[in-house]
């Protein structure tokens, strides 16, 4: 049977090797991507007011989409200050230290400097600057992210990019204008969803123009960043980075509460979340979906997480290595590996936004407070993607210095090319300083 059909389990369980070759790419397939054309066409629509009618169209979406009824989107020096002074004791003490982490964690990322002899004559380096201007964004909402706000601004402020901004949908939590203010941002902004992406891509008579976006959101903020970064006159982003997902790959001996746990983690997210179980034996699933049900009933978030789940699935295989094979084909956002001997597979895992480690090491640790920085490619860009880093809010570029005698050794090869290559100008720049050279 191909799937075990239980009315009292929120995610199917699937055997593997009875689906078929379209069955098994459906239970690999993420939910948000079945409403991408009709997401776009939203989007688009207002990507396109705010770039031509920039604050009038910005408020207009701030009202009908944020339900923001404030006169100014941005905070003053006076209410950055009166927020920070609100949050509580205990969780500013917390932040402090996840800041802490995640600092030490992000400033060990140094630029690799290169300076290179590569012909007799010929040196070759790599420079870098911080991006002018980056603009970041925290989701609000049901689930304030006070951690991504520590998790963008922390490597901005490392970086010492010259202009930082944030936004975030208001009403804009107390806990991430403390977070944020820790980091060095001193602007920040009421602003949500795809309008903010807008603004910050575009530029409007409130919101600054920046170079780059960071940060993640739901399906509209990922399709609002995908459009403006394929602009020229948009964006640059990060990643695409949308709703959140997690892949638990759990043999006999893991513990199913332990994986339970984690699984509604990240299903507690979001309704568009998705989380995947993939074990070697029917029944540890059954008993992992079990403690699923149970822990279920104790979350505050119980019915955002049942949503989720209903678009999430329990994959039972034969062996280990078939466990590895779908978690690369799958790139998870996030990689729990729950078996006894982690090592012995996890240079074999090689597609994952981040990988937690261990019985003891919830994916939970990551999001707040260990040091690694979790925005993380979704969708499955963890092929081609990383984790966000300091680098992404540098910028990179090369510099080269040839002596006479370095033009002179090296003349030969540089024309030689450029008559294989047709380009009678790029040969003639070298013959003209070679000959004065004479």
């Amino acid at each position: 049977m191909a799937c075990l059909k239980d009315k009292k389990l929120k995610m199917e369980v699937k055997i593997w090797k009875e689906l078929d070759a379209a069955q098994k790419n459906e239970a690999l397939t993420r939910p948000a991507q079945s409403s991408s054309d009709k997401v776009q066409e939203i989007v688009s629509n207002i990507i396109s007011r705010i770039r031509k009618e920039g604050d009038h169209a910005l408020f207009e979406f701030s009202k009908t989409l944020d339900r923001y009824e404030g006169e100014n989107i941005e905070l003053s020096d006076e209410e950055i200050a009166s927020a920070c002074q609100r949050v509580d004791e205990n969780l500013k003490k917390s932040i402090d230290t996840a800041y802490e982490n995640i600092k030490n964690f992000h400033a060990e990322q140094t630029p690799k400097v290169v300076k290179l002899e590569t012909f007799p004559g010929i040196v070759c380096e790599t420079h870098t600057h911080p991006i002018d201007s980056v603009g970041l964004y925290v989701p609000g909402g049901s689930a304030p992210l006070v951690s991504t706000a520590l998790m963008l601004a922390v490597p901005a402020q490392i970086a010492k990019n010259p202009e930082v901004i944030l936004c975030s949908p208001p009403p804009i939590s107390d806990a991430i204008v403390y977070a944020a203010t820790k980091a060095g941002v001193k602007r920040i902004f009421n602003l949500g969803g795809a309008q903010a992406v807008a603004a910050m891509a575009y530029g409007t008579e409130s919101v600054p123009k920046v170079s780059k976006i960071f940060g993640p959101g739901n399906q509209f903020v990922t399709m609002a960043k995908r459009l403006v970064s394929n602009d020229a006159s948009g964006a640059a982003i990060d990643m695409p980075a949308g709703p959140s997902e997690v892949l638990v790959l759990a043999d006999n001996k893991a513990n199913p509460e332990f994986v339970a746990a984690d699984l509604l983690s990240q299903a507690e997210h979001g309704p568009d979340s998705q989380v995947i179980l993939v074990t070697e034996s029917v029944e540890f699933a059954k008993r992992a979906m079990e403690a699923v049900n149970r822990q279920l009933e104790e979350l505050p978030r119980k019915e955002i997480a049942l949503k989720a789940l209903s678009k999430s699935t329990a994959l039972v295989v034969d062996t280990i290595e078939e466990c590895v094979k779908i978690s690369n084909q799958y790139a998870p956002e996030h990689l729990i590996l729950q078996v006894e001997d982690p090592d012995a597979i996890l240079g074999s895992l090689v597609n994952a936004g981040s990988i937690f480690v261990g019985a003891y090491t919830p994916e939970s640790l990551g999001d707040y407070a260990s040091g690694t920085n979790h925005t993380l490619p979704t969708y499955g860009y963890a092929k081609t993607y990383s984790a966000l880093g300091t680098d992404d809010y540098r910028r990179r570029y090369t510099v080269q210095r040839a002596t006479k005698e370095g033009l002179k050794g090296i003349a030969s090869t540089v024309t030689t090319m450029a008559d294989a290559e047709g380009l009678g100008a790029h040969k003639n720049a070298v013959v003209v300083r070679v000959k004065d050279l004479v």
